[in-house]
C-alpha cells in the first residue's frame, strides 16, 4: 500500500537532488531539503508530545513547501491535523477547538499578526481569522517565516530547529480533521485516517498517469502528494496569470475548480501545449466549460473528478464521455475497489477502504451517504440527476443555509432569513442570495457589518433581497426553496 508519509520519504532518499517542489513564488525545492524538513519538523513535535499517543494539531498555514512539510510532519510524528478554515464565525471556530483539543498550533508569523494585533485592519478589509493565540488551554506552537508581533511566547520556529536525519515513524491513526458543516453545538468533524487518505492517493495514482518528469500545478494535497509519490514535481499555484504560470514551469498536468477555469478561459483562450492532462474537481463541470477546456488544450486529456470530503476519490470521468450523456451529468464508471450503492430513492451510497474513518463522535463508518441522486447506465457508469438536500455550490466550497440562518434571523430588524444558490446554466457555479422579511428597525449596512461574524467568510451572501413574506409549503409549513430562488432571480 502506497503511504502518504513513507511514500514521499522512500522517493526523496532515493532522488534527493531531483526538484520536490516549486513554491508558489517559483523557487524550487528538492526531495532532500523536503525530506531534512519533514524529518526535523516530526521530531520536533513527537518530542513535545512528551511520550502522548497522539495529539491533535491546529493547522493554519498557507499553501506553500513548509505547508507540506509542516502536514507530512505532523502526520509521520502521530498527529492529526485539524484544519482550520479562514473566516470561520468564532462561535463555529470555538465549538471546533472544544471537540478537538489541539495540543499544537501550526502556524506562519504573519498569520498570528493578522488575528491578533492587526485583527481590527484585517477585519475591516474583510479577512476575518480564527484565534490562533490561544485556541485551547496549553497548546504549543511552531510556525514559519520571521518573529512579527502577535508570535506566542516560547512558540518554536521552523527554520531555528536543529536538524534531524531519522525519526521513528507512527503508522495508521488518525491523520486529518475536516470539518465540513455544523454549527457551534454539533460541529462535522470528518476524520480520515493516514490509511484512508493512503487508499485515496492509491486510486488516484492508477486513474492519472504520472512519472518522474511530470510537473503537476496545483494547489490541492490530495493531486500534490500523488505526484511527491510518483517522484514528479508538485508546482503550487503563486498570485500571477494561471495561463503564464502553466507556460513558465512548463506544467503538465494541472488542477482547476470549473468556475475558475471558466474565468481563465474567458480572458485567455489558449493554455500551453505542455498540458497533457488537465483535471477538474471540487464542482460540477457544465458542458460550456469542458467544451472551452478541450478547445484551450487540444493535446490534453480533460478529466473530471467526482469526490466527496469524506471519499477521495469516487469516480473520474473524460470530457468528451460527459458531453455525450444528454440525461444528467456524467460521474464516470467507480474507481477500482470503490463500493456504490443506488438507495431506492435514488440517493448514492460509498464505500470502500479510502472512505473516512467517520465524523468525530460519531460510529465508524462502512457507508457514505452521499446526498447525491444518481442512477447506473447500462456500462455501469454514475450518471448524476441532483442534490438531495440543499446544499449550495459556489467557487468549489459547499454551503449549508442552515447553519447561518438561524443567527441572521435573530439579529435586530429581520424576522425570517433564507439561503438560497441560483445557478449560472454557463459556468456552474452558485450565486448565493439572502432572502430576508424585516420589521420595524431594518438597517441593511448594520445587517451587513453583523454577516461577517455570523457566517463563514465562504458563505457570505453576493446579494440581499427583502421580501414581503418567505414562500412556505406542505403541512409542516417549510420554507419553499424553489420559489424563494424564483423571487429573488433576476
Amino acid at each position: 500500500m502506497i503511504d502518504i508519509v513513507s511514500g514521499v520519504l522512500d522517493v526523496a532518499s532515493a532522488t534527493p537532488s531531483r526538484t520536490a517542489l516549486i513554491a508558489p513564488g517559483g523557487a524550487p525545492v528538492s526531495y532532500g531539503t523536503l525530506r531534512e524538513r519533514v524529518l526535523t519538523i516530526a521530531h520536533a513535535l513527537a518530542s513535545g508530545a512528551q511520550g502522548e499517543e497522539g495529539f491533535g494539531a491546529l493547522f493554519a498555514v498557507r499553501p506553500g513547501p513548509d505547508a507540506v512539510a509542516m502536514a507530512l510532519g505532523a502526520v509521520a510524528a502521530g498527529g492529526t491535523l485539524v484544519l482550520a478554515d479562514p473566516g470561520l464565525a468564532p462561535e463555529v471556530f470555538a465549538g471546533r477547538m472544544a471537540l478537538t483539543r489541539p495540543r499544537w498550533v501550526l502556524s506562519e508569523s504573519l498569520l498570528y499578526l493578522l488575528s491578533g494585533p492587526l485583527k481590527g485592519p484585517a477585519r475591516r478589509r474583510g479577512l476575518v481569522l480564527p484565534n490562533l493565540r490561544d485556541p485551547f488551554p496549553h497548546a504549543r506552537h511552531l510556525y514559519t517565516g520571521r518573529w512579527l508581533p502577535g508570535v506566542p511566547a516560547g512558540a518554536l520556529r521552523l527554520e531555528g530547529l536543529p536538524a534531524v536525519q531519522a525519526v521513528p515513524l507512527v503508522h495508521d491513526h488518525p491523520a486529518v480533521v475536516a470539518f465540513t458543516s455544523g454549527t457551534t453545538e454539533q460541529p462535522k468533524g470528518v476524520v480520515h485516517t493516514r490509511r484512508s487518505l493512503s487508499e485515496g492517493l492509491r486510486l488516484f495514482t492508477e486513474a492519472v498517469s504520472l512519472g518522474p518528469e511530470d510537473i503537476v500545478h496545483t494547489d490541492q494535497f490530495i493531486l500534490g502528494l500523488p505526484a511527491l509519490i510518483a517522484g514528479a514535481t508538485w508546482s503550487m499555484r503563486g498570485r500571477g496569470d494561471y495561463a503564464q504560470e502553466l507556460a513558465a514551469r512548463e506544467a503538465t498536468h494541472a488542477f482547476s475548480v470549473p468556475v475558475k477555469l471558466h474565468e481563465l478561459l474567458s480572458r485567455t483562450p489558449s493554455l500551453p501545449d505542455t498540458l497533457r492532462c488537465l483535471l477538474l474537481g471540487a464542482a460540477p463541470a457544465p458542458p460550456a466549460v469542458l467544451r472551452k477546456a478541450m478547445a484551450a488544450a487540444p493535446s490534453a486529456q480533460v478529466l473530471s473528478v467526482y469526490a466527496m470530503t469524506e471519499a477521495l476519490p469516487i469516480a473520474i470521468a473524460t470530457a468528451e464521455d460527459k458531453l455525450a450523456v444528454t440525461e444528467g451529468d456524467l460521474l464516470g464508471a467507480p474507481l477500482p475497489g470503490v463500493g456504490v450503492r443506488v438507495a431506492g430513492d435514488g440517493e448514492l451510497f460509498v464505500s470502500g477502504p479510502h472512505l473516512a474513518h467517520g465524523y468525530l463522535g460519531h460510529d465508524p463508518l462502512t457507508e457514505l451517504p452521499t446526498g447525491d441522486l444518481v442512477r447506473l447506465d447500462d456500462q455501469g457508469r454514475l450518471v448524476l440527476l441532483g442534490r438531495k438536500k440543499d446544499m449550495i455550490l459556489r467557487d468549489g466550497v459547499n454551503i449549508y443555509p442552515g447553519l447561518y440562518e438561524p443567527a441572521i434571523a435573530a439579529l435586530p430588524g429581520v424576522s425570517e432569513a433564507a439561503i438560497v444558490g441560483l445557478a449560472d446554466q454557463e459556468t456552474g457555479d452558485e450565486e448565493v442570495v439572502l432572502a430576508l422579511t424585516t420589521t420595524a428597525g431594518y438597517d441593511e449596512r448594520a445587517l451587513r457589518g453583523a454577516l461577517p461574524g455570523l457566517v463563514d467568510a465562504a458563505a457570505l451572501p453576493d446579494r440581499i433581497v427583502t421580501l414581503p413574506e418567505l414562500p412556505r409549503k406542505g403541512r409542516s409549513d417549510k420554507l419553499d426553496r424553489a420559489a424563494i430562488r424564483t423571487r429573488v432571480a433576476r
